[in-house]
């Protein structure tokens, strides 16, 4: 079964056998070597005192004076011999020591098992509904915070392993029908007794994914390596993303946490990357330049409102020469309208105006086949540069880094591309085609924009995180044994090592860039061919509690010391991290020693081990597992169970 649990339990404190072993030979010999050299020191000073013990009794009978100071002072003004009195070495004065106090954790109450902080539905109600500005991000207050560990329900098992998770999930692991019967004819999603079934649909792809994107091929090479990162807005249960990782592309998915219950959740269960998101008010949490394609099918995005602000941020974060895919209203219109029950005449102005908006942009229209539009975007703004002179309409934008989007606000601007010197030049620099994309120097390094990284730091990076990757492996034995792990985080990813070293396990991981980091390196990561986004870890993760089955942070405390509670840090941790999911935290030893007794009040088993390079280094390594635990059962639960 998918649930079964690997053959060999994995426990943070286990260490491989043969190091172990030769350990325990060199130091049983080391400590008889110490003792005998004692014996021998011992013996021969006894023989040079003339075999007898030295007699103290002359040193007992000298009083104590109170201080060093008084002693030496006496010596002096009276001519006597220091060496003729009795030094005081108790400690007389003590500094207040005050140990952090360790709290405990209660468990939350099991209404809290998919509570998600930053999009709770009582606080967004609070915020506009205009321009759905009430689904974006709203986090609670620092008094507003839980601190209570947030409980899997009851009954909860462990995922399916990758691929099998693709179509299966347990419904115990999100008990909600509501897909089931409102996207029934769409073959969203199935119940079958005790699991879900995900056979691959769409609202506008109800045969399958696999055929829908095998259309789109046949407009666009999926196939060749040059596409490689996606985003796919309004994404449902994410089975588009689910049937791309098939080709070797990966695709950020995203939907707001709405009426559609559990969409991204059922995704994230499945295996395949998502958040929770909407396009409202703020930028999306990525940098410029960064998806080879963008995917919008049946999304009810409204792209034609609002002056098309919200084709112009999509067309920030589509890369020179990416692709934007639309499918469903208005697209073929004069075949649907009926069924989407709207009029003629409203469905053509509305695609009407999405063409206006894509020209105003500089996208060329490829295609229009069956119910599938194609618009590309340009690889540079020559041409752009010199038609805006005509049109002015939309303006490029100049006040903000294109690059920073945490709470950022949209605007009705076009970003534009680095500069160039022809018309053939691709802005921003060429990405080669995956897989060479992943190490190959990424052009933001390569054109100096990245401050303080350079190509040998690239690559000295690279180096660093096989080696660091191979050692976590020997101390985890399981993070290298297929479909123990899957969803993978990255809390400080810096440029992408980690989750470039684990690129050939079936795992996928999301790359975190904190707002804080002195560097912002996330357009480096995605320029590798890997996904990832911005966010700050003084405030909750737009996912769901248990979204990941192995944590990794680098000098995450060190980074947020005196910027955020290190309790508040783990505990959201501990929010979403999967029962029995893996942790491994990187820090100084002092800071991981603070860490390791909250871990303790959290029920999770971890033990500190030594950097890779030897005992010497300050920089330890926790690894840790969090243990089994669910919610109790409700009362029809245990009556169903006893029935």
């Amino acid at each position: 079964m998918g649930s079964s649990s690997p053959t060999t339990k994995y426990h943070p404190t286990s260490k491989p056998t043969s190091l172990g072993s030769r350990w325990k030979v060199s130091n049983l010999v080391s400590l008889l070597f110490v003792a005998l050299l004692c014996c021998l020191s011992y013996s021969l000073g006894i023989w040079r005192n003339g075999g007898s013990r030295p007699n103290t009794s002359n040193l007992a009978a000298i009083p104590c004076i109170p201080t060093i100071q008084e002693n030496a002072t006496a010596a002096v003004n009276n001519h006597v011999s220091l060496d003729t009195m009795s030094l005081d070495f108790a400690s007389h004065h003590s500094a207040s020591v005050t140990e952090d106090v360790v709290k405990s954790y209660p468990t939350c109450e099991a209404k809290y098992s998919e509570y998600t902080p930053c999009e709770d539905e009582n606080r967004s109600f609070k915020f506009e509904r205009d321009r759905l500005i009430f689904r974006e991000r709203h986090c609670p207050t620092k008094e507003e915070l839980l601190k209570c560990r947030v409980p899997a329900p009851y009954g909860y098992k462990n995922p399916f392993k990758w691929p099998m998770s693709r179509d299966l999930a347990w419904y115990a692991n999100v008990p909600h029908k509501e897909l089931t019967v409102e996207k029934a004819v769409q073959n969203w999603i199935r119940h079958e007794g005790d699991r879900f079934r995900f056979p691959g649909g769409g609202t506008m792809f109800p045969h399958g994914a696999d055929a829908y994107i095998d259309d789109i091929g046949k407009l666009i090479n999926l196939r060749n390596g040059s596409i490689r990162t996606a985003i796919d807005t309004g994404c449902g249960v994410a089975s588009w993303g689910a049937y791309l990782l098939s080709r070797d592309i990966i695709t950020m998915s995203f939907a707001p946490r709405d009426n559609h219950e559990a969409q991204v959740q059922f995704a994230l269960e499945r295996g395949v990357p998502a958040m929770i998101g909407v396009l409202a008010s703020k930028r999306l949490p990525y940098p410029s330049r960064v998806f080879d394609m963008a995917h919008c099918s049946r999304c009810l995005i409204p792209w034609h409102q609002y002056g098309g602000i919200y084709l112009m941020e999509v067309d920030r974060v589509l890369r020179p020469g990416g692709f934007w895919i639309l499918s469903g209203p208005p697209i073929r219109w004069k075949k649907y309208w009926k069924g989407w029950q709207r009029t003629e005449e409203d469905l053509n102005a509305e695609q009407t105006a999405i063409e206006k908006v894509a020209r105003s942009l500089c996208w060329k229209k490829l295609v229009e086949k069956n119910d599938i539009a194609i618009w590309q975007k340009p690889i540079n703004h020559l041409q752009c540069k010199t038609n805006r002179k005509i049109t002015r309409n939309p303006q490029f934008c100049t006040a903000q880094d294109p690059d920073v989007a945490w709470y950022t606000n949209m605007e009705t601007c076009l970003t534009p591309l680095p500069e160039v010197s022809g018309s053939g030049e691709v802005a921003g620099g060429e990405l080669a085609k995956w897989p060479e994309r992943l190490n190959v120097l990424p052009p933001r390094i390569s054109m100096g924009l990245v401050k303080g990284v350079s190509a040998e730091d690239f690559q000295q990076d690279n180096q660093l995180w096989e080696r660091r990757v191979s050692y976590y492996k020997t101390v985890n034995n399981q993070l290298g044994q297929h479909g123990r792990y899957r969803n993978l985080l990255d809390m400080n990813a810096k440029l992408g090592g980690f989750a470039a070293a684990l690129i050939k396990d079936p795992v996928w991981v999301m790359n975190v860039v904190p707002v804080e980091a002195k560097v912002n390196t996330l357009g480096v990561i995605y320029e590798r061919g890997l996904i990832g986004t911005y966010q700050s870890w003084c405030e909750a993760m737009s996912t769901y509690p248990r979204t990941y089955d192995l944590i990794h942070a680098d000098s995450v405390f060190a980074l947020y010391e005196n910027r955020c509670e290190m309790e508040d840090i783990l505990l959201e941790m501990d929010r979403i991290l999967r029962p029995e999911g893996s942790v491994i935290l990187r820090d100084d030893v002092d800071v991981l020693v603070k860490a390791q007794k909250i871990i303790n009040e959290l029920k999770w088993d971890g033990q500190i081990v030594d950097h890779e390079d030897g005992p010497l280094k300050r920089e330890k390594i926790l690894f840790a597992v969090k243990l089994y635990w669910t919610a109790p059962a409700s009362p029809d639960q245990r009556e169903s169970e006893s029935s």
